[in-house]
């Protein structure tokens, strides 16, 4: 009962949060005109030169009002799917796009990373052996492996697929392989003592174990993707998110920039959501 009303309590107070956001964003984007000495505000030359309309005093600002975004957000909304070309796409076409880059290039990175992790964390050997060129290929910028990706791929889908999976690889390799090591030694005994065969093991004992962190391997690769992703289509262009984002900058459509960033941030949230429930349901009480 304390926790549902700390959830509701919460949930009052982030509506508040938004309410206040909003009133501050209303009136940053709106001031009163000072006309100059000897003109009327309610001059119809002076209104249309502020872009006013009448006799209104108030001013839209450069950055977009709250109406226009409502406006924008209706509009992009109520026909997302729609296609008229190369360079005009429905937001929603554009969107499942950059899933489907992301959904692909996780999916690689989970075919290397998970094997990979389980066998250098079931053995110190390898683990050794490969650390140090883990330890430096995991600072690289995602992004840095663009040009060659681009150079030697030469197709700019296929090598934002390629950043997703080389952003994607290290968190799921090194908490697979942190999970694997650190199994409680109690349960590798009764395997042993069961005389377990080295695949059931991996299976039945390791697998299930190592669960919960492996989960928050692919939980933190998950986030890493898909704000890779944004900047890759940014420089690649094409179709994607982040290529509409970039392409509404350069029409000068602030309100579609911001829709845009807000779009991205609830998509990505929830993709965290999802990964977090999963991990929850893999989760074991010790």
């Amino acid at each position: 009962m304390k926790t549902v009303s700390i959830k509701v309590k919460g949930a009052i107070l982030s509506v508040v949060i938004l309410l206040m956001c909003l009133f501050i964003w209303h009136m940053a984007t709106t001031q009163k005109v000072t006309p100059p000495p000897g003109v009327s505000t309610s001059s119809s030359e002076y209104s249309s030169l502020m872009g006013q309309g009448g006799s209104d005093p108030v001013q839209k600002t450069g950055f977009p009002t709250l109406t226009q975004m409502g406006e924008t957000i209706y509009k992009q909304l109520s026909h997302p799917f729609y296609d008229n070309g190369p360079n005009d796409k429905g937001i929603g076409i554009q969107l499942a796009y950059s899933l489907a880059r992301v959904a692909l290039g996780f999916l690689l990175a989970m075919i290397v990373a998970i094997p990979f992790g389980f066998w250098i964390g079931m053995s110190p050997l390898a683990y050794e052996a490969f650390n140090p060129f883990i330890q430096i290929l995991k600072p690289i910028s995602p992004l840095a492996w663009m040009p060659i990706a681009l150079y030697t791929i030469k197709d700019s889908a296929i090598s934002g697929i390629f950043v997703i999976f080389i952003c994607s690889v290290w968190p799921m390799l090194l908490n697979t392989a942190f999970g694997v090591a650190n199994v409680r030694k109690e349960l590798l005994n009764v395997a042993k003592t069961l005389e377990v065969s080295p695949l059931r093991k991996a299976f039945l004992v390791i697998l299930p174990a190592a669960a919960p962190t492996i989960l928050t391997g692919m939980r933190i690769s998950m986030g890493i993707a898909w704000l890779v992703i944004v900047a890759a289509e940014m420089l690649v262009g094409g179709t994607g998110i982040g290529y509409f984002l970039w392409n509404e900058w350069n029409n000068l459509s602030l309100s579609s920039v911001i829709f845009a960033i807000l779009l991205i941030g609830i998509v990505g949230m929830l993709l965290d959501t999802a990964f977090g429930k999963l991990q929850k349901a893999v989760s074991y009480a010790d």
